[in-house]
């Protein structure tokens, strides 16, 4: 069993819902042209990766970029733009890994 201060984080880093804790925050998605910059659409957007999700089901948590709502339009395909959909998808990909990186410096992970 690990030391008791090891399960107290644990425990407390468990709690902590990161769909609530994207919001009001600087988007990590930033697709050029698209991005409209403002932390008060922020939501988190999932990755939907094979094998993770399904119908009615979202990926977990961790595989979600905070973006604004005019780059989560885009990723999900309810707004066009100009790029292709594999860019799209790497522009989001990078943009979970910014996110694991904030939630990482912050503990939440």
């Amino acid at each position: 069993m690990p030391p008791r201060s090891c399960w107290i984080t644990h425990q407390l880093k468990k709690k902590i819902d990161l769909r609530k804790a994207a919001r009001s925050r600087a988007c990590t998605v930033r697709i050029p042209g698209v991005c409209n910059h403002n932390p008060e659409t922020s939501v988190l957007a999932h990755y939907r990766l094979a094998g993770t999700c399904g119908t009615a089901i979202k990926p977990h948590d961790m595989q979600g970029a905070i973006a604004c709502s005019a780059c989560h339009d885009a990723i999900d395909g309810r707004t066009k733009t100009d790029y292709e959909h594999d860019s799209l998808l790497l522009m989001h990909a990078e943009g979970v890994f910014r996110t694991l990186a904030i939630w990482r410096d912050e503990e939440f992970i």
